[in-house]
């Protein structure tokens, strides 16, 4: 059973432009509304606009589970959180979401200082830097259509935890993945 609340334009003044509200398995009540709604309020800090926010709340048996999806400025970040209160698992979800914009705006700000530092000042701090994840490796292959099965066939063949694949069905490049709880995810592009 799924329970949609679309609120276009909410928090407008915060810079939130629309916020989506989706129960899964349960009714979101005025309270729950209201409790996301101010958390995801917090968030408006970090950025001038907020395109859009998901939020999907679900109960499967005693697991109260939150999945928030944000798009700002051309980025998506997600989080997801389950404990036995919904309530907590809110918090928990949004503290789990705010260490990751930190973590993003960090980034961001050590690639565009770089421009600004001296010479000796850099060569300092690119010792430093060396610590950080890189891409060490490009692979390239063929994509060939195939059902969504087929591909999820392949990755578990390969040992992957994800697989690359042209949708038989769509024609586009989806991805489908191994989630923590064994079961498989599909990414499916939406422009």
């Amino acid at each position: 059973m799924w329970n949609n609340i679309n609120i276009d334009h909410f928090l407008k003044g915060v810079g939130i432009v629309k916020v989506i509200i989706s129960g899964k398995h349960m009714e979101v009540t005025n309270a729950l509304k209201d409790y996301v709604s101010k958390k995801i309020g917090k968030l408006e800090k970090y950025f001038k606009e907020i395109a859009e926010v998901q939020v999907t709340l679900s109960v499967e048996k005693e697991r109260h589970i939150v999945e928030v999806t944000i798009l700002v400025n051309g980025i998506i970040l997600r989080g997801e959180e389950e404990t036995g209160d919904m309530y907590t698992s809110i918090d928990m979800v949004i503290d789990k979401l705010e260490k990751q914009i930190e973590k993003y705006k960090t980034k961001l700000y050590k690639k565009y200082r770089k421009s600004f530092r001296f010479n000796d000042v850099e060569v300092a701090n690119q010792k430093e830097e060396n610590n950080e994840p890189k891409i060490v490796k490009t692979k390239r292959f063929a994509i060939k259509p195939m059902p969504v099965e087929e591909a999820v066939l392949q990755m578990d063949l390969l040992g992957h935890d994800f697989f690359v694949f042209t949708n038989a069905k769509t024609d586009e490049v989806n991805v489908v993945y191994r989630r923590k709880d064994g079961n498989y995810g599909l990414i499916e592009p939406e422009f």
